[in-house]
């Protein structure tokens, strides 16, 4: 229904009200049995049980279980206990961050008010807003929240907060005139009010038009019910790096029972062999590892500000290739300043911003005295005077208590030094006339210390303009001739060209036993004086954290419920928008498909005017372009988006809970600049796991081929199962954690984003997994060949050589796996828990063969000390090797 189109009569006639009697109890119990009560309905959810049951889906998860299946099977039951416990823990954290995450209707359904005034049997009465009805008539005034959509019937300088909906920073002015035309966003429809939003000034009377899932706010949680989650980089590569793995445990199984049968060994102990193969092919700690890795990423961010609700978000935002960004709140502070002031044909700027009273006032670049400059002196404490806002201190920190339009110009005049009470010793406001949407001005009537009164008009420009019959040039009254208004309007659409709201102030003297009745009687034969131009600004560190993310191949697109020549001036002001960069507004948006959208948004840099839908529909068409977007938002109107994007990201601060809940990344100090943070631990954290798979499957590559060349030879087995398991477990564990933690390497944010389809072995990844697995593998194979061969009745002390090789190769291994380049590209000290962790591990390693309880355990004997040099000498060979194809590289 077109509500917002519909004159009053047809909207009481659609939908049954009576505007004087309001609707019988009747009426009321048939209409909640038809459309229901006015609350938002929940998707049914699936039950806690089959939540839990769903963590263990993952392809890793499944991993891990055909290595307990393994583990049992080989009799290792102490080793299948500690993998079960691995995946049990692992799904336990992730069937409580997923419990976690779907709470964003119970937020949403907190913006509902709790109690509304609404006309019944002909009497207002106090009724709860989940029993609202369409066509019930509700009365609503300043401080109250709306409680279901109405078309306005009666206003008296109603403004409303829709912020949270539209992304709009100013409170929209309501009228009750019918508005033609379609495709109009929320914003722009001044005759409605919507659930959920905040009567910011004056009152009014509405027909309720929409309640429960057929509000804004219902569609909104219809999108945030039904949007795509979508799985993230680092969930994808793990499911293809689990796949292969399990693909490559079974050929190698088959394949060496199938060798061991046709040279004639007994089918059992081949399928063991084969067994231990496979063993060997899984790194079972891996998820483990990956877990703790996010999770020691996760408290670096909280340390810059930024906390994680979704695990994997954490290195999916190393991949971001498009940030979306809202405007308000976000990009900007969500605090309007006054930054121009004009009269006289003279303009002056003001510095600082927010409601810190702290500014400098210059004029052509030079700084003046405010105060001793007359025609400043009127403008600053006139719009101070005609003002029922307050801007409060509150331990060191200043609040805004009103209007944020009224809030600017006051303090405006508290950096010039004035202060209101200060005014009201020498300044008596003896009338007051409220603003009025239909007026578009305030005025009050001021008398001073001598007895004297005059009027103080403040408002709309082109509305002062009109009131006006004089203007104040150069501080001598003048007629307001067609000259002086010509420049009066150039200064305006100067002032409006840089995206500032204007507000005109005026005054008159009143004669000595004047009467002023009424606002009509104020609001004419005015002395015009000037303007103040003001803006919601930019936030400082934003313009330097958009660069950096450009160097880092990251685009910028700023989404914003704003009109276009205010989001046009801030995109530029920040650098967002390139010279040949496009702008979209939300009714152009309206008439594309995702499909059409699609082929041009990769050119367009700002959307202005949008609704909940468009913002969806923009992620959408980014992520078919195959981009990885984060979505960042502070409103319930940005909730749907932030959850269908790679990374949803909310304002700590000024953030709905609907928005937090929604999100993956909650910024705590609403800083977009943290994000840039965030985006390198996001990189860094990704690097770091492909170091620890670099690491874990070149050490497996090495176990599975000293265990395959020995069988292929005829050979015994040079290792056993639970010598493998301890490998994988225990002895890797540590370094791999360990370069989990490493410090970003000096070029990270001068690197272009990765491809979001890169597989997990891109960039010679899997190259250098195999041909160091080789080496590993060689020379392992060759110290156990050397001792079996020098005594083959001791094949246990053979071994636990080629067990010690093994580990030693794995641990001096570690060190090249710190740098894609080369060993030499890092400081071999810069990682001090690497240092600890390969301590650990070489302690754990001599545990294990010298502890004479854990001998029997693990098949170990003592090593003599002259072997040790045998043991040292093999592991690192392949060390050796790749310095040496290393140094041979840099001298050609």
């Amino acid at each position: 229904m077109k509500w917002h189109e519909m004159r009053l009569e047809e909207v009481v006639n659609t939908t049954n009200s009576d505007v004087d009697e309001g609707l019988k109890e009747k009426e009321v119990e048939s209409k909640i049995k038809q459309f229901g009560y006015n609350e938002l309905q929940e998707a049914e959810r699936p039950s806690a049980f089959l939540l839990f049951l769903s963590q263990f889906k993952d392809f890793m998860v499944l991993v891990l279980l055909v290595a307990t299946l393994i583990s049992g099977l080989l009799g290792e039951y102490i080793d299948a206990i500690a993998i079960i416990a691995i995946v049990l823990v692992n799904g336990v954290l992730g069937f409580f961050q997923e419990r976690r995450a779907e709470k964003s209707l119970e937020a949403l359904k907190e913006l509902s008010a709790p109690q509304v005034s609404v006309l019944r049997n002909g009497e207002w009465t106090r009724v709860l807003s989940k029993e609202l009805v369409p066509g019930d008539v509700v009365k609503f005034s300043s401080g109250d929240r709306i409680g279901a959509d109405m078309r306005l019937v009666e206003t008296k300088s109603l403004e409303i907060e829709e912020s949270a909906l539209t992304g709009e920073s100013l409170p929209v002015q309501k009228t009750t005139q019918p508005i033609a035309g379609d495709n109009i966003g929320l914003g722009d429809l001044t005759n409605m009010v919507f659930m959920g939003t905040l009567v910011t000034r004056g009152s009014g009377i509405g027909i309720v038009v929409g309640t429960g899932m057929k509000t804004a706010m219902g569609q909104i949680a219809d999108l945030l019910q039904n949007a795509e989650v979508m799985d993230t980089p680092l969930q994808r590569r793990l499911e293809q790096l689990g796949k292969i793995l399990i693909v490559v445990a079974l050929l190698l199984t088959v394949l060496v029972v199938a060798i061991g049968v046709l040279q004639g060994h007994d089918l059992y102990n081949m399928f063991l062999a084969g067994v231990s193969l496979a063993v060997a092919a899984i790194p079972e700690g891996l998820p483990a590892i990956v877990t703790v890795a996010l999770s020691l990423g996760v408290q670096r961010m909280i340390k810059q500000k930024s906390i994680v609700r979704k695990l994997p978000a954490v290195e999916t935002l190393g991949c971001a290739s498009v940030i979306c960004s809202d405007k308000t709140g976000t990009l900007t502070q969500n605090k309007m300043t006054v930054t121009h002031l004009w009269s006289s044909d003279n303009t002056w700027e003001v510095s600082g911003t927010g409601y810190h009273p702290h500014g400098e006032f210059t004029q052509q670049g030079k700084e003046i005295v405010a105060k001793q400059n007359k025609t400043l002196q009127q403008i600053l404490t006139f719009g101070m005077l005609c003002n029922i806002a307050d801007v409060i201190e509150k331990e060191g920190d200043f609040h805004l208590d009103g209007d944020p339009t009224e809030g600017a110009l006051i303090v405006a005049a508290m950096k010039a030094g004035f202060k209101k009470e200060m005014l009201l010793r020498s300044f008596k406001i003896v009338e007051e006339f409220p603003f009025d949407s239909t007026r578009k001005m305030m005025s009050v009537v001021i008398e001073d210390k001598n007895k004297k009164r005059f009027v103080v008009t403040k408002g709309a420009p082109d509305v002062l303009i009109g009131v006006s019959e004089h203007v104040l040039w150069n501080e001598r009254q003048e007629v307001f001739s067609a000259k002086y208004k010509s420049t009066v309007q150039n200064a305006i659409d100067e002032l409006a060209s840089g995206a500032l709201r204007t507000i005109a102030i005026a005054f008159k003297p009143l004669k000595e036993n004047e009467k002023v009745y009424s606002e009509f009687e104020a609001e004419k034969n005015l002395v015009f004086i000037g303007l103040q131009g003001m803006i919601d600004p930019p936030r400082p560190e934003v313009k330097t954290a958009v660069k950096e993310c450009r160097d880092a191949g990251i685009k910028t697109v700023m989404i914003t419920g704003d009109h276009v020549i205010t989001a046009k001036a801030i995109a530029r002001q920040l650098n967002i928008l390139p010279l040949n960069g496009k702008v979209m507004d939300g009714q152009t948006l309206s008439t594309l498909s995702v499909e059409e959208l699609e082929d041009v948004v990769d050119d367009v840099y700002v959307f202005a005017r949008v609704s909940p839908e468009h913002k969806l529909k923009i992620v959408k068409a980014l992520q078919k372009r195959g981009h990885i977007v984060a979505m960042t938002g502070d409103g319930v109107n940005d909730a749907p988006a932030i959850k269908a994007a790679d990374i949803g990201i909310s304002m700590g601060i000024t953030g709905t809970d609907v928005a937090k809940e929604a999100s993956a990344l909650v910024l705590v100090d609403d800083n977009f600049a943290t994000i840039k943070s965030a985006i390198k631990e996001g990189r860094n954290i990704y690097e770091n796991i492909r170091k620890f798979i670099r690491y874990l499957l070149a050490s497996n590559v090495g176990e599975i081929l000293v265990m395959l060349f020995a069988m292929l030879l005829g050979l015994p087995l040079p290792l056993v199962p639970i010598q493998i398991l301890w490998v994988n477990l225990v002895t890797d564990g540590l370094p791999a954690m360990a370069l989990g933690l490493d410090q970003p390497e000096d070029d990270l944010m001068k690197r272009k984003p990765r491809h979001p389809k890169e597989g997990v072995f891109a960039r010679g990844l899997g190259w250098k997994v195999i041909s160091r697995g080789f080496l590993i593998g060689i020379a392992t194979l060759a110290a156990f060949m050397v001792v079996y061969y020098r005594n083959p009745d001791n094949l246990i002390y053979a071994q636990t050589i080629a067990f010690a090789t093994l580990v030693m190769a794995q641990l001096i291994h570690v060190f090249d796996c710190r740098s894609e380049k080369s060993i030499f590209e890092r400081n071999p000290f810069g990682n001090k828990y690497l240092l600890g962790a390969v301590a650990s591990s070489l302690l754990l390693l001599l545990v294990v063969i010298y502890y004479e309880p854990l001998q029997p355990i693990f098949h170990t004997v003592p090593i003599e000390p002259r072997d040790w040099l045998l043991v040292l000498g093999m592991s690192a060979i392949p060390t050796f090797l790749l310095v040496g194809s290393f140094l041979t590289r840099k001298s050609s």
